[in-house]
């Protein structure tokens, strides 16, 4: 089945195409970049820093985070597209993959408990340790997406 998916038309646009794989690329990396850069604003907030943030305002990064997860999702599809036998034995790509299934529960919780503590939050500064310790398990989580990523790119599968 992989075979046959490598073998597609999209699939060899994309590896052939002189724009196919950079644009997928450069979407993706911008995907990856709003991601994780939003996660560790949330979290730098929730630990304390840019105190000049209120916690509701938090609320309003959600979705540009969650159009990034999306840009993220078709673009790496359209690189997995085009070498999926390749990234089916890739161990850097299956736990950056993992990585991103629990990275996204963990946002879904926090931009729960965000939209439902954030004004509580502001008049009890600073926020709890429970959802601190989130953040930062979040954060860590979305940072071994980065690094998996890496490893997929320049390892392939090596690993």
């Amino acid at each position: 089945m992989l075979g046959w998916l490598e073998n597609t038309q999209y699939s060899a646009w994309i590896r052939d195409q002189i724009w196919g794989w950079p644009l997928a690329l450069t979407l993706h990396a911008f995907g990856t970049a709003v991601t994780v850069g939003f996660i560790i604003i949330i979290s730098l907030r929730l630990l304390g820093l840019f105190e000049t943030i209120p916690y509701g305002s938090l609320k309003r990064l959600f979705p540009v985070f969650w159009a990034a997860v999306v840009l993220q999702f078709l673009s790496g599809f359209a690189l997995w597209m085009a070498k999926p036998t390749q990234y089916a034995d890739d161990v850097a790509f299956l736990l950056k993959s993992l990585l991103v299934v629990v990275g996204i529960v963990l946002a879904m919780a926090l931009q729960g408990t965000i939209a439902r503590e954030a004004d509580a939050w502001e008049e009890a500064k600073p926020a709890p340790s429970r959802a601190t310790k989130s953040v930062v398990f979040a954060a860590l989580v979305w940072c071994g997406v980065l690094v998996a990523g890496r490893l997929t790119a320049h390892l392939g599968s090596l690993l």
